[in-house]
């Protein structure tokens, strides 16, 4: 299985009777999941044919003994039944926004997004959902910094506005959360060096959030 991001995504990745696997592109999670038995089936989907012809390669054994169904779709659109788990990881928060419209709240879920991650957190909860984790992970090598969010589509959550903006678990003080904001706070003082008026304000603005937001985190480790 590939490393890094993937490996950490599927470490979290819990058992249910029938998982979808939006945007499955290669299928690595998907054979994460058959290969660990995580689930009796699974719908692999993609809006993109290639990509999902390197997943159905991949997966070959799993569909021809009928536990993995491939969709070319977008998002849960072509997706016969209802499933008690989805996985959808390495799209922006708001396409995964516009999947769960077009769709349905699912009784289980994990989402990784790639970006906008505030608004995706704000729909979950205005739909009910219970976040159950909500947290900030890194790939070392690469430099790269990725929001996860799992929980149940029931459940109900509230969050303050500090939480949906950066997540509820990263300021219980994650250190990877906290180096990322270190290196947003160096980013910041880099352009402050160089920006006058009102575009200076915006930046202090910024900035003295970003230290608030440290100091807070940092007292909880």
């Amino acid at each position: 299985m590939k490393q890094g991001r993937i490996a950490r995504i599927c470490s979290l990745l819990p058992p249910a009777r029938v998982y979808a696997d939006v945007g499955c592109d290669h299928g690595y999670m998907a054979e994460y999941v058959l290969s660990h038995g995580l689930c009796e089936r699974i719908f692999v989907t993609d809006i993109h044919e290639g990509s999902l012809k390197k997943a159905e390669t991949l997966l070959a054994k799993y569909i021809e003994n009928g536990r993995c169904m491939p969709v070319l779709c977008d998002g849960l659109t072509g997706v016969p039944e209802r499933c008690d788990f989805v996985l959808i990881a390495g799209m922006g928060g708001e396409e995964i926004v516009k999947i769960l419209q077009n769709a349905y709240m699912p009784p289980a879920f994990l989402f990784q997004p790639m970006k906008n991650a505030e608004k995706l957190r704000a729909f979950l909860l205005s739909r009910g959902a219970r976040i159950t984790l909500d947290t900030t992970f890194s790939e070392e090598k690469k430099g790269k910094f990725y929001d996860l969010l799992s929980g149940f589509g029931e459940g109900g959550d509230s969050y303050t506005d500090f939480e949906l903006r950066y997540g509820r678990d990263n300021l219980k003080g994650n250190p990877v959360f906290l180096e990322r904001m270190r290196l947003e706070r160096e980013k910041l003082r880099a352009r402050l060096a160089h920006a006058k008026g009102v575009s200076r304000e915006a930046l202090l603005e910024k900035y003295y959030e970003t230290e608030m937001i440290l100091d807070a985190a940092q007292t909880t480790v």
